[in-house]
Parts: structure tokens; C-alpha cells; sequence
């Protein structure tokens, strides 16, 4: 231990953080920068603060105060100590509704604040896209925006008051009238009053450097104001007054659509008059599908409030009818809206990865990847359009590509650029970029910021844009408040150089030797990892409305359990900076143990992270020639120990022994399993026997029915419910591999012999091999999956999709199969042909309808089938038969072999507990309880007493009993 981290143990309360760990994951922004930080405190209160000020004044050691990480600019990192307000100063403190004020933490998620000033029709006016994870310090400290500054202008706007404390540990309160100004500030601006008064170009997106004119008289000399967007350079916040605004009763989005880009931005200034409540535009290039958006290659998305819907409804319209456009969309469905606005929202991180290109992500410049670094220039609205057609043309002479959108009402453009920033070559043109772009931004009157702040990325520049006498004014004043550089220093003033500390440099430059084949990043596990930016949708926080990602921290709250802090100590690994032992690394191994493999983050994070694929890439190296967790070997290898049961006819026994509590105790502990589970029965007849001694019936298309481990040996009646309504919508229903035996299969110019008999009796079944991935033992899962793939031969030589019932089971042979045996072309031709049960009855037998059933549902979505399969088949199909009622997000917590995992059972509860439990035993007695995974089943069944049903099972039940025979 060193003396500062023990100095500093003896000083705060909070927790001190000076491991591996710790450090990894706070050495990265949401910006091109890394630094590695010392250590990180979790200040528990502003005592906790002074004390953290004044050892590290004492030690020369800097501080970064740190909200969300979700800076752009690099403001966040530091090679200090870092300051985490998010694990405890983050408490909302009160709302006054009378005086529309709020007092807040810094560390406090702005949806947080955002939900408790709804009861008083309240809200805060600035909403960045990362409201659901975003802090109100980092708002103050960036000076933050959103898409309804038009109408509420930035959090400066909405800042009354400010508790702070200075490097030199002097506590201040902040407010007009020089309240809390420090010794000397007031002399500084007095002594430049002109300059003040004309240096600062006029637009309201003008975030760069330090607001000093916010301290002229005729501003009355707002100290808070002025503190805003110092990105924790001045002082550390410890508590503001935040001025709240009343929120509109109702709203619409009017979607207009204009011929390009060019055409839309010249139009947003003239839409102002209007008063609307946002002015966002966006091109054709973000947008993935225009399927929901009106005619046109660019879109401005003007929102509306009003007392009731019909008033919003028609401003609206009033704003459609006086706008030039091609074409326009009202929407007030409030459903429809937050769709609408999460194709803006998602924008930062679906930007990272450029159109046209994804399979190939560049090495050497030009390419698929795009990163921040000048994100949110403004300029005056009126000179948007000019400006962008500026900007383009400048990306096109260095050879560059970016799609920009963002707050053209404000003149405000966010975009994304696809520099090359991996070789010395493209980081010599990176600079060349900054340079330039500086200089035509400036000439537009505009700003280098207009939002996320300048920390590395911009301060360099600043110059360009103030002039250096007005650079040289920021530093006294910095000065003034932290007179011994103690604070973020290398940020605003004396900057360091923007084409250093860039995080990619410490990356290897070849590939790694990996297992999965990464399709989507060229074969490359670094551009794997490289894909988290460090937006950290991953962190929203279960009441912003999550889906599915990331269901451990929303359990634990824990950055080092979000996908974004798995991400990051990977990265870390490929470093060999801080993780030194590479795939050996306990910590990262830590990190990921409480990763369920949901692949939540693989459709809910912007960019696409699949950090289930990482965990079992990961695992895979971690143990290869070592010892095995138990639950790997008994879990793990889940398909051939059922296997061997049902070969011996030894269902009953198992069963039997596992009723006995010793011998069930005896078994968890030897298997890894955690001591509060319950085994499951193993069925005594599998659905494979059942189906030997049944007449298949149908006579229409023929489809193939995955036997899977779960349904095979612990679910069969999900099986035989499948046939029976597969039958009854006309189809015919065969299993694998009894296809075509006549022709053997031939693969990998070997001959396989089948013998239909040793086949169904378990020797060389067809498996998923998702039990072997989800462990990380991928040398099994391909051996297993090679085998399926002759098996399976047969069947696609033959047009028959392959009908899978179980999510899991179906998002591995969709995914895993074709990337873990992405040099065999049969791999994708099996997962091409594989359909969920709802897929196949809505392709395959269009006009049979379902049963009525006429009752509410309740349950939810499998998090794989929401990741990898899509569930529109499902919905249209429970409609169809009159099941009603939307299922829940979340995950169910237990997650195939997660939950049963020994340690893992109190954050596999909590996980249920987020939103499946609740939304079940709130249903009405007459709820349907859908859980077509097995696992939720369980999961549903050992918590919550309720019997879960794959909607097979429910279908098949309101059909015509079958006659005995069958």
C-alpha cells in the first residue's frame, strides 16, 4: 500500500479503490482518451471530499471528479485520483414544488430527478440522450444541453445554486451577486470588462472554454453560471439548486422529411417562431430502416407540448403546414414517440459504426469505425446549413466519412468521423482535421463545443476560437480558483496535445489468436472489444425503462458488472498496462462472472457489445489446460449427463435420489450448484420416445423439430404441445436426423453411417452446443456442432426450415454456430433455416388461425429471443389467438446454468425481482404465464410458485383433444 492510498484510507469514509480493478475501470470516458488513474474514492459526503483535497494537495497528486463517464472530450479521465460520485453522493435531496427548485447530489442519474419532479408536473429542462445514466454533476461539469435546449435552454439555464469546495478545501455556495465567489475573481474581471464583453461570440450553444461573461454586471455577476462547464477544473461540486420547469401535459412529434441534409438545416432556424420544444434533425445515412419515418433523404423531429393532446396535436400540424417539406408524420402516441426518439438517442453509438462496411472495421483509415473527438460543434442556427455544407466538404478532402445529426434548432451538429486513429499516418491526419475544422467553425462564428465540452479534444484549440489573450484570461482565472493545478488539470488550460493519451494506442496491432470468428469486426477481437464507446446505455437504471441489458447491474449498481466495465477490463487485458496476465486475469475473470450470457447488450447497446460472445471467448483461454469450476463440468456438460440417464432408463432413480435432502446436498456440492436451488426432474420419457411410439399426421410442408436438451429430457411437453399444433395448422413434423436416412449425410468429405435406432437412444444427437459456450468450453461446443452438422446434412439438402422451441437454443445455432465455425458454409446454412415456433406457424401456414383464447398474459420475453430472434411473430401470433397484454422485460436471473451456479442465487433473484416477478403476482387469477425458456420456467416456478407455459403448450391445450391412438 502505498502512503497516499493509506493516508487516504485513514482520512474518508467511502471506499478507497486502489486495485487493479478499480483503477481499469475508470481509465476510460466515453471519448478517444485514457489515462490510468492512480486510485478511485467514493466520497460519501463533502467531509469525505475535503479530506480526498486536501491528502492529495499534500501528496501533488491530482483530482478528477467523475459523474457517469459518459464525457465526450476526455474530461473524465485522469492520472490522479479519481473521484466516484454515482455509489453514494447521488441521492436526490428534496423538490420544491412551490418554489420549482430541486436540490440534488452530484452523483444523482438525472432520470432519477426527472421521475420525482413528474408528480408535481415538473421536470429539468436540459435532457441529454444519456438521461438514464448521465449525473447532475457531470451535466454541471460539461455544462450540459439535450434536445430541448430550444425551448429550456442548457443546464447553466437551469443551475440556481452551488455547494462547492476548492482545491485548497474552502466551501463555497454559489450564486448571483458574486455569492461565493473566491479572493480574487472579482478583481480579475473587473480589470477586463471589455474583453468580457466582447470576446464571446453570440449563439446558444456556445459551451468552450469558462463563462467568465456570466460575472458581468449586467448578468449579475452569476458565480453558479459561470461554474458551469469548468469540467471540474474550479472546485468539486458536492450539491446544487437546480431550477425545474413545468412539463407539458401532453405532446406530439411532427416528423418532417426534406430532400437531404443541407435542405433540412436550412429550414430548423425558421421553425423557432414556433416555439417548439425541440428542433433535432437527422440524415438518411443514421437511420437503419425509414420504415416509420415520412418520405425524404433528412428529417427534422419538432416536438410539441400542450394542456391536452388535441392542443399539441395541433401545434403540430400548424408547424407542418407552415414548413416546405416532402413530406410530414404527427405522431401522439406516446408508444410511437419514444420509438421515434430512441433512433435518436441510440444515434451516438449506432454513428460509431459506419454504413456499408461493417464486416471490414479499418486498420489504416477510412473504414467501418468512427469516433468522437469533434462531436458537437455550434454554430449560429441561421449558418448551419452553410456550415455543413462546409464541414462535408472539408470530411471529403481528407478523406473522410461522418454522418452528423444532432440540434439543428440550435445549430448544435454531433457526429462521429472515421479516423483512423491506429496508425501514426491517420492520427497525423486526425490533427490536421482538428486544425482545420477549428478554424472553419470559428469562421462561422460558432464554437468548438456546443455541448459535451472541450476537455483533451478541443482545449488545444482554443485559441482558434478566443484568440490567446482570451486563453491567457482562462488560466488566471484558474488560477484564481485552484492555484495549485490540484484539479483535472491538462483540461481547458495548458491542455495536453488532443493526439495524445488516445486509447487506442495500447492496443495490440495484430490480431488476436481467438476462437469465435467476429464476423462483424473483420476476425478482430480488439475491434471486438473497441466497440464500446462508453455511452453506457448499459448503466440504466431499472426504473428509465431497461429491456434487457444488463440485468447484473442493475442488480448490484456495480460499473465493474455493466457491460460498458466488462468492456472496459477487457480492453484493459489487450493493454497488458494494468492487466498484466492476459487471459490468466482474475479480474476480468471476476468481472465476468456475474455476465448471465443474456446477450442483451448484443441488440440493446448501440454499437451491438456481445459480451456473452467475449465471456465465452474469455472463458475458453482462462482455462484452457487447467482445472474447470465443478459447475462447468456438471452444467456445462448438461446434454451428456441427461444423455446417459435416459441410455440406462435411470430418470425415476435420479429423481429419487434427488428428493433426498443429504444426497441432493451432497450433489450441489459437488457439482457447483448453489444450495438454494432445487435440481430439476428429469422426465422418464423423453420427448424422442414419445415421438418413436406416436403416427405423425400433416401432409403439407414438411419442417424439422429441434430436439433440444431441455425439451428432450426436462420439458417434453413443450415438445409434444409443438407437434400437435404444428399438426394442426397442416404441417408435417419430422425430427432430426431421421430425415432422408436413405441418403447419408457427408461432411467434411467424411462418411457418416446413421443408424436410426442408436441415434434416437442418444448416441450422436443433434445439440445446439449452447451448454459448452455458455462455460467457455468451445473446443467441445465445435466438436459438438461439427457433429450436428453432419447429422444435419440431410436436412439441408432438403428445403425444410428447422423449427427450434427453445430461445436459447434457437439464438445459439442463429449466432454462435456460424461464428464459432465460421470456415464450414454449412454452419450458416443451418442457422439461416432456423425459426422460432411463432416464425414458423406465421410463415409456413398463413391462414390456419389459433384457438381463442380470449385471456390476459403475463411473463416475459425470453432475453435471447429479445436479443437474437425478435419476437413480432409471437406478439402477432398471441393476438391472433386473444391473448392480450404486453410480457415485461428484464431477465429472468437464472439464465440457463447462471443461477444454479453456486454464488450466483441472491443476484439471480434480485434479476427476477426487477420485473418478472412483480408483473406476475400483480396478473389477474385468469393470467396466462408465458416463459417459452425453460430456464424462466424454472426460474418462475422455484420463486414464485407459478407454473410458467411456452405458448405451445397454451395453444395445444384449447385445441381438440387428440384420439388415443395418437
Amino acid at each position: 500500500m502505498t502512503d497516499l492510498e493509506a493516508d487516504l484510507r485513514k482520512a474518508v469514509r467511502g471506499e478507497v479503490g486502489f486495485d487493479v480493478t478499480s483503477r481499469a475501470l475508470t481509465t476510460m470516458d466515453a471519448s478517444n482518451y485514457r489515462r490510468v488513474p492512480l486510485g478511485v474514492v467514493a466520497p460519501r459526503d463533502a467531509d469525505d471530499v475535503a479530506a480526498v483535497l486536501e491528502v492529495c494537495r499534500t501528496h501533488g497528486v491530482p483530482v478528477v471528479p467523475r459523474g457517469g463517464g459518459t464525457s465526450i472530450a476526455g474530461q473524465a479521465t485522469g492520472t490522479g485520483v479519481v473521484l466516484d460520485f454515482t455509489r453514494h453522493m447521488n441521492k436526490l435531496l428534496s423538490v420544491d414544488p412551490e418554489s420549482r427548485t430541486a436540490l440534488v447530489q452530484p452523483g444523482l442519474v438525472l432520470d432519477r430527478l426527472q421521475d420525482a419532479a413528474a408528480l408535481h408536473g415538473l421536470r429539468f429542462g436540459p435532457d441529454p440522450s444519456t438521461h438514464s445514466r448521465c449525473t447532475l454533476g457531470g451535466m454541471i461539469g460539461n455544462n450540459s444541453c439535450g434536445s430541448h435546449s430550444v425551448a429550456w435552454g442548457t443546464t447553466a439555464d437551469g443551475v440556481a445554486e452551488l455547494a462547492v469546495v476548492t482545491a485548497r478545501g474552502q466551501r463555497l455556495r454559489l450564486g448571483q451577486d458574486w455569492a461565493g465567489a473566491p479572493a480574487g475573481l472579482r478583481e480579475l474581471v473587473d480589470g477586463e470588462l471589455a474583453r468580457l464583453r466582447t470576446g464571446f461570440p453570440e449563439l446558444p450553444r456556445r459551451i468552450s472554454g469558462y463563462a467568465l461573461d456570466a460575472l458581468l454586471p449586467e448578468h449579475r455577476a452569476d458565480v453558479a453560471r459561470s461554474f458551469c462547464g469548468s469540467e471540474g477544473t474550479l472546485g468539486v461540486l458536492t450539491e446544487a439548486v437546480v431550477r425545474l420547469v413545468e412539463a407539458p401535459r401532453a405532446r406530439a412529434l411532427a416528423v418532417l422529411g426534406y430532400a437531404d441534409e443541407g435542405a433540412a438545416a436550412e429550414a430548423a432556424a425558421g421553425l423557432l417562431v414556433h416555439r417548439p420544444l425541440t428542433v433535432e434533425g437527422m440524415a438518411a445515412d443514421l437511420v437503419p430502416s425509414v420504415a416509420a419515418l415520412p418520405r425524404g433523404g433528412a428529417w427534422l423531429f419538432v416536438e410539441t407540448g400542450g394542456s391536452s393532446e388535441g392542443e399539441a396535436r395541433a401545434r403540430a400540424e400548424r408547424i407542418v403546414r407552415a414548413a416546405d417539406v416532402l413530406d410530414a408524420h404527427v405522431v401522439t402516441d406516446p408508444a410511437g414517440q419514444r420509438a421515434l426518439w430512441r433512433i435518436r438517442e441510440d444515434a451516438s453509438g449506432t454513428a460509431t459504426r459506419m454504413p456499408g462496411g461493417t464486416s471490414q472495421p479499418s486498420r489504416a483509415g477510412g473504414g467501418s469505425e468512427a469516433w468522437p473527438g469533434w462531436e458537437d460543434c455550434a454554430v449560429p442556427p441561421r449558418r448551419l446549413g452553410a456550415y455543413l455544407r462546409d464541414f462535408r466538404g472539408l470530411l471529403g478532402a481528407h478523406g473522410l466519412r461522418g454522418i452528423p445529426y444532432g440540434h439543428f434548432g440550435d445549430g448544435c451538429i454531433h457526429v462521429r468521423i472515421d479516423f483512423d486513429l491506429l496508425t501514426p499516418a491517420g492520427i497525423g491526419r486526425f490533427r490536421r482535421f482538428s486544425e482545420e475544422l477549428a478554424e472553419l467553425v470559428a469562421a462561422h462564428g460558432g464554437s468548438l463545443s456546443g455541448e459535451h465540452g472541450d476537455g483533451q479534444a478541443r482545449a488545444e484549440l482554443l485559441p482558434t476560437m478566443y484568440g490567446h489573450e482570451m486563453v491567457a484570461l482562462f488560466e488566471r482565472a484558474k488560477a484564481v480558483w485552484d492555484p495549485d493545478d490540484l484539479l483535472n488539470p491538462g483540461m481547458l488550460v495548458r491542455p495536453a496535445p488532443l493526439d495524445t493519451n488516445l486509447r487506442f494506442s495500447v492496443l495490440p496491432r495484430e490480431p488476436v489468436d481467438v476462437a469465435f470468428g467476429y464476423p462483424a469486426d473483420g476476425g478482430d477481437f480488439s475491434a471486438a472489444v473497441r466497440r464500446c464507446v462508453g455511452v453506457a446505455k448499459c448503466r440504466t437504471t431499472p426504473s428509465s425503462g431497461a429491456a434487457v441489458m444488463c440485468p447484473s447491474f442493475r442488480a448490484t449498481g456495480e460499473e465493474e458488472h455493466s457491460t460498458r466495465g466488462r468492456a472496459r477490463l477487457l480492453h484493459e487485458m489487450l493493454a497488458g498496462e494494468l492487466v498484466t496476465d492476459g487471459w490468466r486475469s482474475t479480474e476480468v475473470r471476476d468481472a465476468l462472472d456475474l455476465c448471465l450470457s443474456c446477450k442483451g447488450c448484443r441488440s440493446d447497446c448501440p454499437v451491438g457489445v456481445d459480451m456473452a460472445t467475449y465471456k465465452a471467448e474469455f472463458l475458453h483461454h482462462h482455462y484452457a489446460g487447467r482445472r474447470r469450476p465443478a459447475s462447468h463440468h456438471s452444467m456445462g456438460r448438461l446434454p451428456l449427463w441427461l444423455r446417459r440417464v435416459d441410455r440406462v432408463r435411470a430418470a425415476a432413480v435420479v429423481n429419487a435420489l434427488a428428493s433426498v435432502r443429504p444426497l441432493a446436498a451432497l450433489a450441489k456440492r459437488l457439482g457447483g450448484i448453489a444450495p438454494e436451488r432445487r435440481i430439476p426432474r428429469v422426465a422418464t420419457r423423453t420427448f424422442s420416445r414419445w415421438w418413436e411410439g406416436r403416427n405423425p399426421r400433416g401432409t403439407g410442408d414438411l419442417v424439422v423439430l429441434w430436439p433440444d436438451t431441455f425439451t428432450e429430457h426436462l420439458s417434453p411437453s413443450v415438445g409434444r404441445a409443438a407437434v400437435r399444433v404444428l399438426e394442426a395448422a397442416g404441417l408435417r413434423v419430422a425430427l432430426p436426423p431421421t430425415v432422408h436416412l436413405e441418403k447419408p449425410p457427408v461432411g467434411d468429405g467424411r462418411t457418416v453411417a446413421l443408424d436410426p435406432v442408436s441415434l434416437l437412444r442418444g448416441r450422436g444427437r443433434v445439440c445446439c452446443g449452447l451448454t459448452y459456450v455458455s462455460t467457455g468450453q468451445l473446443d467441445h461446443a465445435r466438436a459438438v456442432l461439427r457433429r450436428t452438422l453432419d447429422l444435419m446434412t440431410p436436412v439441408l439438402e432438403t428445403p425444410a426450415p428447422v423449427v427450434v422451441l427453445e430461445p436459447s437454443c434457437a439464438a445459439a445455432l442463429r449466432t454462435d454456430l456460424p461464428e464459432l465455425l465460421h470456415d464450414d458454409p454449412r454452419a450458416a446454412r443451418l442457422a439461416s433455416r432456423v425459426l422460432t415456433f411463432a416464425e414458423a406457424l406465421e410463415r409456413l401456414a398463413p391462414d390456419w388461425r389459433p384457438p381463442a383464447l380470449n385471456r390476459p398474459v403475463v411473463g416475459q420475453t425470453h432475453c435471447h429471443q429479445h436479443a437474437v430472434l425478435g419476437d413480432t411473430a409471437d406478439r402477432r401470433l398471441r393476438e391472433a389467438a386473444g391473448l392480450t397484454g404486453d410480457l415485461s422485460g428484464g431477465c429472468c436471473g437464472l439464465a440457463g446454468n447462471f443461477g444454479f451456479e453456486k454464488g450466483h442465487f441472491e443476484v439471480s433473484r434480485a434479476c427476477a425481482e426487477e420485473q418478472l416477478l412483480p408483473s406476475v403476482r400483480q396478473a389477474p387469477r385468469e393470467a396466462v404465464v408465458l416463459a417459452d425458456g425453460y430456464s424462466c420456467r424454472t426460474q418462475l416456478e422455484q420463486l414464485a410458485g407459478a407454473r410458467g407455459r411456452h405458448l405451445a403448450e397454451v395453444l395445444a391445450e384449447a385445441l381438440e383433444p387428440e384420439s388415443p391412438e395418437s
